[in-house]
């Protein structure tokens, strides 16, 4: 019971604050107030009718592929690299791979920021891509490496003794292991980079995403019921891709285990 009690007080100091902004968004009135007095879904309708809020969107899609499909390629060209080859500096790459994703977010802007000023590079979606990819990487890199650790490489030297060469035993060996915990990653990747803020403040100059617009708003507030409605957008927009991942990176011998446990005692 005080295991199920723990349970419960942790869900709901997590998600109790998203219900309320889910409330929220159904508020028929301007300020916001505790109890709501009416409800209503007109602010949808406003939302849904500004433009400034469907270009945002547009931009946190693809900017959210593009930082994904960089950190697909390099997440995986390093984990093969770590997991296959045994060089001086292994470990170091190992964790300098990781380290982004423990920096704060604004070392990360900043530093970016300073790259891209010095090298004279606009800011625009190419710089918001390349900042996010930074930590994308990572979920990537962890996934695929996760599994190479777990397959055997005496797979793909018995396809190399049979004449297979480096591209064929990727393309029918290494891939078909990688194919769930690569798209696991991805999904992860891309759901960090949409709801990405401080780097992207750092990196999108006057381009505005989805988060930005949010944040660009909350001052206002006349736009605070509009923000709501998007804000609960986000949520249901990134649970989406985090659900189909954690489904996919359930280990299956794991998740039979129970269901053997309940046949046997059935029996």
């Amino acid at each position: 019971m005080l295991l199920r009690l723990g349970a419960l007080a942790t869900l709901a100091f997590i998600y109790v604050p998203l219900v309320v902004i889910g409330l929220y968004a159904f508020n028929a009135n301007v300020t916001q107030g505790w109890p709501i007095e009416d409800f209503s879904t007109r602010w949808w309708r406003v939302a849904y009718e500004d433009e400034a809020i469907r270009d945002a969107i547009v931009l946190s899609v693809v900017a959210a592929l593009g930082a994904t499909a960089i950190a697909l390629v390099l997440g995986t060209l390093a984990s093969l690299a770590v997991s296959r080859y045994e060089f001086f500096g292994r470990d170091t790459i190992s964790f300098l791979v990781l380290l982004p994703i423990a920096l704060p977010g604004i070392i990360t802007g900043l530093s970016l920021q300073a790259t891209f000023q010095n090298a004279g590079i606009a800011f625009g979606l190419l710089t918001i891509i390349v900042g996010h990819a930074t930590f994308c990487i990572v979920v990537v890199y962890n996934n695929a490496l996760a599994r190479l650790r777990r397959v055997a490489g005496s797979f793909e030297e018995a396809s190399a003794d049979l004449g297979a060469d480096s591209w064929q035993t990727f393309r029918h060996v290494t891939f078909p292991a990688l194919r769930t915990p690569l798209l696991a990653g991805s999904l992860l990747a891309f759901a960090l980079s949409f709801d990405e803020v401080v780097v992207t403040i750092f990196t999108s100059g006057a381009q505005q995403t989805l988060p930005i617009w949010i944040f660009a708003n909350l001052s206002r507030p006349r736009e605070l019921p509009i923000v709501n409605v998007v804000a609960l957008v986000l949520i249901l927009a990134s649970t989406i891709p985090v659900y189909v991942a954690q489904r996919l990176s359930r280990d299956p011998t794991a998740a039979a285990a129970p269901a053997a446990a309940g046949a046997g005692a059935k029996q």
